[in-house]
């Protein structure tokens, strides 16, 4: 009879924390807490009209605790600008969410370019047009790109 009421227990326990494993899950949708793989770049080309063809892969990671970082690699180029080193594009810091405007603020401690972008921050509109993706836009109205992300 012991070993019986334990099952039960051990059953029951389990079920009570499936349900809350998966009410956590649940909770965090559409938010941006998570890890995100690269869908597309949308971008103006050198001469701002053209888009750039060369599209890379990524990932982008935002943690609970407020921590970010991202990384990105062009096939076969040597781009290099201020985000881009040598075809590979990389930082990590912190970031402040407004969820009620959709706005991100993202400190940046590290990059693959050092010091271009190092103690910069970065003020960026999300949205999610569905359950799995996020688009990412500049705030800034002279900038014409947007990344769609799609949660792994």
């Amino acid at each position: 009879m012991k070993l019986s009421k334990l099952t039960s227990i051990a059953f029951i326990l389990g079920g009570v924390i499936a349900t809350l494993a998966y009410g956590q899950g649940e909770s965090q949708q559409p938010g941006i807490v998570g890890t995100w793989y690269l869908v597309h770049i949308e971008s103006a080309g050198p001469d701002a009209k053209h888009p750039e063809r060369a599209q890379p892969t990524g990932m982008l990671i935002y943690t609970p605790d407020g921590h970010a970082s991202v990384q990105l690699m062009y096939p076969e180029t040597s781009l290099s600008n201020e985000f881009v080193h040598d075809g590979y594009e990389a930082t990590f810091g912190t970031y402040e969410l407004d969820e009620r405007k959709h706005r991100l603020v993202y400190h940046i401690h590290g990059s693959a370019t050092r010091e271009k972008l190092v103690g910069k921050r970065e003020t960026l509109h999300y949205d999610f047009p569905d359950n799995r993706h996020m688009i990412i836009r500049p705030t800034q109205a002279d900038q014409h790109w947007s990344v769609t992300w799609e949660r792994y």
